[in-house]
């Protein structure tokens, strides 16, 4: 069979090239491997924070102001290359794909998928430790969300989430000797309450007896 024949067979494939350099942008990123677009995000995080919650400036405002800088300084930029005899950048090609949104669709859907089905196997497992830490956990978010608005929650995760995944590559060695003793204190406090506790009120509940 000839090469043209073998190439008209083959199933055409799409490289996942994108993918791996969304992911390896965003890993960059939280690992501070690319000091200025960290410093990019930084800066428009906290330009956001400051400008919605002590300026009290409007969502749809700050998105105008922004629009009308973006295409401003796109203007400006465009009419200064004709005057120096330069032909202005195309911009046609910025498109968003298909392919894309099909990614960020699959990708949202997998996340609430991945939540509904952690919060039923919470619901569901005997492990009751387990259990109430989540509720401590979900009533600790609720009582924050008492204490401050959504956009000052997400700020300050935007720099949780850039500040804990760096210290976690310096310090993995002491973090993985914490959690493993945590871990060892965890099944003893459980073993303890289990023998203790849980053990006796089994015992005392009358079991069914067989009847023939």
């Amino acid at each position: 069979m000839s090469t043209e024949a073998k190439q008209e067979t083959e199933p055409l494939t799409t490289p996942s090239y994108s993918s791996d350099v969304d992911n390896g942008v965003v890993k960059d990123v939280v690992l501070w491997r690319r000091k200025k677009l960290n410093a990019i995000v930084i800066v428009a995080a906290t330009a956001a924070w400051v400008l919605m919650e002590v300026f009290e400036f409007n969502f749809l405002t700050v998105i105008s102001w922004v629009a009308i800088l973006v295409v401003g300084s796109t203007f400006f930029y465009a009419n200064m290359l004709r005057l120096l005899g330069k032909e202005p950048p195309n911009l046609s090609r910025l498109e968003l794909t298909e392919e894309t949104t099909r990614r960020i669709a699959s990708k949202v859907r997998s996340w609430t998928e991945e939540t509904i089905r952690w919060l039923l196997l919470v619901s569901v497992r005997k492990e009751w430790p387990v259990f109430v830490g989540v509720v401590a956990g979900l009533w600790s978010l609720s009582y924050i969300g008492r204490c401050m608005d959504f956009l000052t929650v997400v700020y300050i995760g935007v720099l949780v989430g850039m500040a804990i995944p760096l210290t976690y590559v310096k310090n993995e060695e002491k973090i993985k000797r914490f959690g493993e003793w945590l871990r060892e204190k965890y099944k003893r406090c459980y073993e303890i309450i289990d023998e203790k506790t849980i053990q006796k009120i089994k015992s005392r509940i009358p079991k069914e007896k067989k009847t023939e």
